[in-house]
Formats: C-alpha cells, sequence, structure tokens
C-alpha cells in the first residue's frame, strides 16, 4: 500500500487523512448513477477481505516499505538491508497456510470477495512465475498460493481479486534509461498473473507517488485482452500530482481512499482500503500488533456503505500462513452483525441522508435505513425529503417514533431499545429511495464552535495542533499535546454565562486513544466544579448530565498514557 503520507507524532506514524473533495466533483444535486452491469457484483457487495502477505511477515514489519533503499527513483526508506530483505524467502515455509480455511475467514465474515497482494513494490511473487525467480517456488514452502487461493474461492463461492503492482523496487532498471527492459518483465509477469489462473474478477494496481512509467495503454490493454470482465481500480495512472480519489483513465471504474472513509459520491464508484491493524501496518505486525475493536471495524463499513462506497478490510497472514485469531476472531464478529443487519449494508446505495454526526442512512427499493450509530440528543432531527414515510421500525426489535412535517424528519428510539454501536431504523416511503437526491445532515450546534480555546500543552507548539483545532467544528483537525504528556487541560471561553448539559468528545485513531481518566469542568465562584468525571472514552464519548451555567468550561484530563489529542470536544 502506498504509505508516503505519514508523520510522525510521538511515538505512532499516523495517516493523513486528505480532507479535499473528489477532483471532478459537482455541485449539482443529482440521484445516485446506475452503477456499470459489469460493476453489479461488486457494488452489492460492498465488503471485501484485502490480504498483504510475504516473506516479510517473518520481521513483523510493514511491507515492502520497510526494505531499504536500492533505487533512488524509488520511495522507501527502510531499515532492513536489501540483501536482508531480499533473502527472507529462503526461509518463508508457512506451512499452515490453507488457502480454504482463508476463504471460509472471509465468508464467515460476511465478505463478498478477496483481494490478494500477488506482487507488492518489493517484486516477490506469490505464484509460480517463469518471468522472475524472485516467487514462491523458490522458497521451502514451494506450493503457488495465488493457484490455492484462486480454486477455494471458486469453490466457495467468493470473488477473486489480484492486488499488483507495478512498481518493483528491487528492478534495477525500473525508472532508469532501461525501464523498457523492466516493462516487459512487469508485463510478461501480468501475463501469466491473469492467464494461469482461470476468470479473476478484480485486478488492484498501487502507486507510490512516483511517476508511473508503467506503458498504462498497453498494460490496460493487456489485462483487457485476458480478464475482459475483470473490473479495475484507479492508481495504475496516478502519479506526483495525483490523488487516489481520481480516475484519469477510461478504463479505471473505481477510486480508491486510503485509511479513511471515503467522502460521499453516489456518481462515481468508491472504495476504501483500510486496515484491522490496531497499528495501521498492511503486513503482519508481530504479536504486539493487536486489532481495531469491532465498533471501528463496523463503523468503517456502516460509514463507507452510507458514503455509498465500499470497504476492502485487511488481514496480514502470520509467517506461518494463519490469519491470526484475534484477527479471524475480528471478522467472524463482523459476520454475526451482518447476518443480523445485512439488509441494510448488502445491495444498498448511499444516502439518502449523507453521514455525519449521527451515523449515516443507506437505501434501497422504497426503504431507507437509518443508521444512529451517535444520539448526540434523543430525537435524531432529519431534512425534509419529498416522500412520506408510510412505515418505520427498528431492525433487530425495538419502538420507534417518527414525526414528519414540512420542515423535516424527527426519529427517535428509546434509550433501551437502543444498540450500542448502531440503531438502524428502517423508513418506508411511499415511493422508490432512489428516486431521492442525498442531502446534509446539519449537526446540531455546539456551544464550544468557535468559541475561545486554550490549552495547558500543544504539540511542538505548533498551531496547526492548537487548542482552537478541538472547537473548529472540523473532524480532520485536532488538539494534540507533546509525547510524555500525561495530564492536560482544553478550556473554553463563551464570554458571557451559558448553559450546557451534554458534552461529546472525540479522541483520534485508535492507537491514539490515550485518555484513562478526565473530568469535564465548569468554572464556579473562583474554582473549578466537576460536571461530569469518567474513564477511558474511547474514539466517540458522550454523556448528559444535570444542566450547568457557567462562562468558563474546560476538559480535564488528568491521567493519560503518552500524548492525548482530540478531534473535537464539544458542549451541547
Amino acid at each position: 500500500m502506498k504509505v508516503l503520507f505519514r508523520i510522525l507524532f510521538g511515538v505512532f506514524l499516523v495517516p493523513l487523512l486528505p480532507s479535499a473533495a473528489p477532483a471532478d466533483s459537482s455541485t449539482t444535486a443529482l440521484v445516485p448513477r446506475p452503477y456499470p452491469e459489469r460493476l453489479q457484483w461488486w457494488a452489492e457487495g460492498r465488503f471485501g477481505m484485502f490480504v498483504h502477505w510475504g516473506p516479510v511477515s517473518l520481521k513483523g514489519t510493514e511491507i515492502s516499505w520497510s526494505r531499504a533503499n536500492t533505487n533512488p527513483n524509488c520511495p522507501n526508506r527502510g531499515d532492513i538491508p536489501a540483501e536482508v530483505y531480499d533473502n527472507l524467502y529462503r526461509e518463508f515455509n508457512p506451512t499452515e497456510f490453507d488457502a480454504a480455511q482463508w476463504v471460509g475467514i472471509a465468508r464467515a465474515a460476511g465478505a463478498k470477495y478477496i483481494v490478494l497482494t500477488a506482487k507488492h513494490c518489493d517484486g516477490f511473487l506469490l505464484w509460480h512465475s517463469e518471468a522472475s525467480d524472485y516467487n514462491i517456488a523458490a522458497t521451502p514452502f514451494k506450493r503457488d498460493i495465488c493457484a490455492e487461493l484462486a480454486n477455494a474461492a471458486r469453490a466457495q463461492g467468493i470473488r477473486i481479486g489480484w492486488y499488483f503492482s507495478p512498481m518493483d523496487w528491487r528492478d534495477p532498471d525500473f525508472r532508469t534509461e532501461r525501464n523498457a527492459v523492466f516493462l516487459g518483465r512487469m508485463q510478461a509477469e501480468l501475463r501469466e498473473l491473469l492467464s494461469n489462473y482461470g476468470p479473476i474478477d478484480l485486478l488492484w494496481f498501487d502507486w507510490d507517488g512516483r511517476e508511473p512509467l508503467y506503458d498504462q495503454a498497453g498494460t490496460y490493454a493487456l489485462v483487457k485482452s485476458l480478464q475482459p470482465k475483470a473490473i479495475i481500480n484507479n492508481r495504475l495512472d496516478l502519479g506526483p500530482t495525483n490523488s487516489d480519489r481520481q480516475i484519469l483513465s477510461p478504463h479505471a471504474e473505481y477510486y480508491t481512499p486510503e485509511q479513511h472513509v471515503g467522502a460521499y459520491d453516489d456518481q462515481r464508484p468508491w472504495e476504501s482500503c483500510m486496515t484491522t491493524s490496531r497499528k495501521n501496518q498492511w503486513a503482519w505486525g508481530g504479536a504486539e500488533d493487536g486489532v481495531k475493536s469491532l465498533d471501528t471495524c463496523l463503523g468503517m463499513l456502516i460509514r463507507c456503505a452510507g458514503g455509498d462506497g465500499n470497504v476492502l478490510l485487511n488481514v496480514g497472514p502470520t509467517p506461518t500462513g494463519e490469519i491470526a485469531p484475534e484477527q479471524a476472531n475480528l471478522l467472524k464478529e463482523m459476520g454475526v452483525w451482518l447476518a443480523k443487519y445485512g439488509e441494510s449494508i448488502y445491495s444498498t446505495r448511499g444516502g439518502p441522508f449523507k453521514p455525519g454526526d449521527y451515523g449515516a442512512s443507506t437505501r434501497k427499493g422504497h426503504t431507507i435505513y437509518l443508521h444512529v450509530m451517535e444520539w448526540i440528543d434523543d430525537t435524531v432531527v432529519l431534512p425534509a425529503i419529498p416522500a412520506k414515510v408510510t412505515r418505520s421500525r427498528v431492525l433487530g426489535g425495538g419502538n420507534v417514533q417518527v414525526r414528519q412535517t414540512t420542515a423535516g424528519l424527527e426519529v427517535s428510539v428509546p434509550k433501551g431499545d437502543r444498540q450500542p454501536l448502531d440503531t438502524i431504523v428502517a423508513l418506508e416511503l411511499d415511493r422508490s429511495a432512489l428516486e431521492l437526491v442525498a442531502v446534509d445532515v446539519p449537526l446540531p450546534a455546539s456551544l464550544t464552535t468557535k468559541a475561545k480555546a486554550t490549552a495547558s500543552n500543544v504539540y511542538r507548539g505548533d498551531a496547526q495542533y492548537g487548542a482552537g483545532q478541538a472547537v473548529d467544528g472540523d473532524r480532520d483537525t485536532r488538539w494534540a499535546t507533546d509525547a510524555g504528556t500525561t495530564s492536560a487541560w482544553l478550556e473554553v471561553d463563551f464570554g458571557r454565562p451559558t448553559t450546557f448539559r451534554r458534552a461529546v468528545m472525540r479522541q483520534a485513531y485508535p492507537e491514539l486513544q490515550r485518555v484513562r481518566k478526565f473530568a469535564i469542568e465548569y468554572w464556579e465562584n473562583g474554582q473549578w466544579k466537576a460536571a461530569h468525571r469518567g474513564e477511558n472514552p474511547g474514539g466517540i464519548f458522550a454523556t448528559s448530565f444535570d444542566p450547568v451555567t457557567a462562562s468558563r468550561a474546560r476538559l480535564n484530563i488528568t491521567e493519560a498514557t503518552d500524548g492525548p489529542t482530540f478531534w473535537e470536544f464539544q458542549l451541547f
């Protein structure tokens, strides 16, 4: 995967979240554009399993990026000397690899397709090749991974796709005056991969931010001649001035936001690629890697579907060839949820209510599925739609009240009937939900938005991580503190006595959810008093308390592991 856009923050590498709109987005209000017939299976599936694997799993480091640089025209600057990295294959013997088991895990998760890194940027091939001797046949294991996985996928009714890196950072001719020689080898590898394993459903190219010298016209033609039904992502054409949200060729069919949920787009197909790894690593990260929570991963799936996109969720198998139990168990839990609520995900389109703080919505036929993931208040207020709600129900059981006026919709579910992650309300309409134009859901007005904010600590004194970033109403900015900080406060000054009774706090990425104990406090009679005390708030924390009237309030973090950081601190 492309992991160029990272910043060192404390002790973690954290991917930046691009906030720019798609390059060709339009302000014209449109109903969802129908998918081309060849993409129907992919769009209806909404969920795929990505697999990043190779000899590098022996080191527990990132695939390709951990290899030291041997070609100045390539971006990798890893710590593993090339002579060590390039010889890991001699020890690679994943005797526990079972293709049927991998596919079974994907099926249990509810994933509809699998994409394997048949060739990553380090040039190692997971198939038997005559085009390159740097392949799985040269390992002690010897078996053809691609052959076994393709056969197992078809046997179990799962679609199969190959990730193929057109880059090869190990090849000394790549991006040099001998690039044509490299291209001959690269296209020979691709020809094998698309010729020897039967019908392939999907081809996933990658990019590395450098010049795309891949003979794109000839490479697309090769793919079309060998696998005319395979769908192709957008990355073969991308270069230094591009983003993963662009589609630059008529042969590319969907775009690929990385490590974040894409923005709402029902005009161009898209798929967010994301990781189960707690460290956001693609390849096996070792025994201490860990996994994201079920809530986080289901949240990715729900918000992608609500934005009218897919999610391709990655696992990194171990050196022995197994999908680690913690990753397999997480996927199984996702499958349990999908078995119960899958009607609101599969074969749906996003909208008509765009994702927001409340959650997201999906639709199919005459039904809107409202996914309420955060109850900021007891009622979700939605914009008006040109359709009548004829019936409503809570998926999984429970009561719901829906009030529809010319001003909009008000939806409420009793607290005892809400689900911990996602309360799904099905709204049945008197017309097709696909005839509705998607609309934004206005946020409840936080009293802290644009209020004067100060903090006890700001990361390196850098204004882009200042206190105001946590009260600007922008989810892509954050207040952050220096590494080693174990206590801190963030204060807001309203400028006049203001009444509030509810707080919402948003920590950053799972690996940066460092707060252990905190208090929400207000200034009264010359001292700070607590309106609420809590522990381990997680990614999104919301709470209500007795109404408080004060001119100043603060989030007081009394215990944190290392440098707390927050997207937003909101009071209502």
